[in-house]
């Protein structure tokens, strides 16, 4: 039976619990759950009654495909409330057999002490020093960890943001080709692990107890037909391993829902430059792979090796709000110097969509020209280190704000908006809005809708019809983050009849426990129902369920629309 590991930072005490109140729990849910029910709503985030926690889904550790996703939970340091941020790797996968379905870092040292690395073992938890790897970049300190443990080692490791708990620090994990290049990136989680002194977590690579589903025969057949779902559909079969998720660039553009140049633009003219269809042609001239999982079980493939113009290693992971925060928001048209930008965030180790924006603020402060690619790399690579800039732009967007004398700042709830202007993208706005997590297009991507026309058609440009929408995806998003499913397989899942029944058979044939499609609805709404009560007693009303004024008052052309739901009707999307 998998049990919860509770460590204290600073007594350096740790134990093996039973699962206890938090059974039938995974994913999300659990992370939710337990910063509910233990962590004081009032606290501050880098206090040592904040706790961070590691969670496997519930069907984490199996061999249902793309299931291999760990939420990481906290009180965020960039928006003061709940927080879960999920991240591919192998992290998730290697827990359960540790026989972990949680790890729960508690208290915090003296801000004097050093900083220390766990080494997780069989029953066993060691705190060792970590002077070695402190103040370097993650993929040196990865490099560093992989000679001292073996080439089968896992981590999650911070950069020098989390090293000095700047607020949109990452936790980096190990990808399935021993990089350092998969981020619990939203929400300052890295910040939180920086405050508890732990600059990485090893997991024990000689202790691989063997996982297996309760009903074999069961799970097998379940997993048959989830496998066809996923492979079959355009979106998730064809579209997103052939051109990763950059493939929106000009989708998105098109549509007239490209946020540019700070959100006031809805298209930009370079594109073409930035595109999914542009980095594969790079990718393929410089030897890179066009496709690869981003973790354990993937079957979608959409993340990508890209290499630099002499055909060396220089990110993975390049994701469309990576590409959109820097190449339209911060008007950077030089594909090249946006890869070396995400590079650099993955080493410091620092949410790229923040970051990216807070580069937009400085642009739109006149620290650096718009579109200057190498300012913005000069600038970025000061986070973490001793630098005020450094300090003002690895604290985000409303901090960078204020510092630049900046007043139009797209954040909610003190986090910034990714790549989907909620004036065109409705459904997504209602989701920016009311989510717990603050502005999050993956807490309920109705850009499926709005645009894709994926699971139904709902216009993005006008109110009717996005707020049931956007109330419905929160649940069902909740629920796939719970079982540890990549976000991504529910492009497939909305067209598919079977999809939810799908998911639904593998939870019941895996645990052995009945499963239904109304369990996973519940799954979800309890979820978010954990995280809505939290930021209720942290102080959040309805009136920090809303966007920016200049959404309401600035026509975003080319369609020329502006954002029209009040708090009131906003309200329709909580559960």
């Amino acid at each position: 039976m998998p049990k919860i590991l509770r460590i204290n930072t600073r007594t350096k005490e740790y134990n093996f619990e039973d699962v206890g109140p938090y059974v039938n729990l995974g994913g999300r849910a659990l992370t939710s759950r337990v910063i509910n029910k233990e962590v004081p709503a009032d606290c501050h985030p880098l206090s040592a009654e904040n706790k961070l926690i590691f969670a496997t889904g519930i069907l984490g550790g199996s061999t249902a495909a793309n299931s291999g996703r760990l939420s990481v939970g906290t009180k965020s340091p960039l928006t003061g409330g709940i927080k879960e941020s999920n991240s591919g790797g192998l992290f998730a996968h290697k827990m359960p057999k540790m026989d972990l379905l949680a790890i729960i870092l508690e208290d915090k040292p003296a801000d004097e002490a050093p900083f220390s690395t766990l080494f997780i073992s069989d029953n066993k938890v060691e705190f060792r020093d970590a002077s070695d790897i402190v103040g370097m970049d993650n993929y040196p300190a990865h490099d560093k960890l992989l000679a001292e443990y073996g080439d089968k080692m896992i981590a999650g490791l911070i950069g020098p943001a989390g090293e000095t708990v700047r607020k949109t620090a990452t936790i980096q994990f190990t990808d399935p080709y021993k990089r350092p290049a998969r981020s619990a990136g939203r929400g300052g989680t890295g910040a939180v692990m920086g405050s508890k002194k732990i600059k990485a977590i090893i997991l024990d690579s000689a202790v691989n107890n063997k996982v297996e589903p309760a009903d074999a025969e069961t799970f097998k057949t379940a997993r048959k037909t989830w496998v066809d779902i996923l492979t079959g559909h355009p979106v998730t079969g064809q579209g997103l391993p052939g051109f990763g998720t950059a493939i929106l660039v000009n989708l998105v553009n098109e549509a007239g829902a490209m946020p540019g140049k700070n959100f006031r633009l809805g298209q930009i003219d370079h594109a073409a430059d930035i595109s999914g269809e542009k980095i594969a042609e790079n990718i393929e001239a410089r030897s890179g792979k066009v496709k690869e999982g981003c973790h354990t079980g993937c079957v979608i493939q959409c993340s990508q090796q890209y290499n630099d113009a002499n055909g060396e290693y220089l990110t993975s992971g390049f994701e469309y709000e990576t590409i959109w925060a820097f190449g339209a928001n911060a008007m950077i048209k030089d594909i090249d110097q946006i890869a070396r930008l995400d590079r650099i965030c993955d080493e410091k180790g620092m949410d790229t969509i923040e970051i990216g924006n807070a580069i937009a603020i400085a642009m739109d402060g006149g620290i650096i020209p718009w579109g200057d690619g190498e300012a913005a790399i000069e600038l970025v690579s000061k986070v973490g280190s001793g630098d005020p800039m450094g300090m003002i732009l690895g604290n985000g967007v409303d901090f960078a704000g204020g510092a630049f004398g900046v007043d139009r700042l797209p954040t909610v709830k003190g986090q910034s908006m990714p790549a989907y202007d909620p004036r065109a993208v409705k459904g997504v706005g209602v989701t920016y809005a009311t989510t717990a997590m603050g502005a999050d297009h993956t807490a309920g991507y109705a850009v499926a809708q709005n645009i894709l026309k994926v699971g139904g058609d709902v216009d993005g440009l006008k109110k009717e019809g996005n707020i049931e929408l956007s109330k419905n995806l929160q649940i069902a998003t909740a629920a796939i983050d719970s079982m540890g499913f990549c976000l991504f397989v529910a492009f497939a899942v909305l067209d598919a009849e079977n999809g939810v029944q799908a998911m639904a058979d593998l939870v019941a044939a895996y645990t052995g426990k009945p499963f239904s499609t109304d369990d996973l609805i519940n799954l979800g709404i309890n979820c978010m129902k954990d995280e809505q009560l939290f930021n209720e007693r942290a102080g959040f009303t309805k009136y920090d369920d809303k966007l920016p004024r200049f959404f309401e008052t600035d026509k975003l052309p080319p369609h020329n629309v502006v954002w029209d739901i009040d708090e009131d009707e906003l309200q329709g999307a909580k559960v």
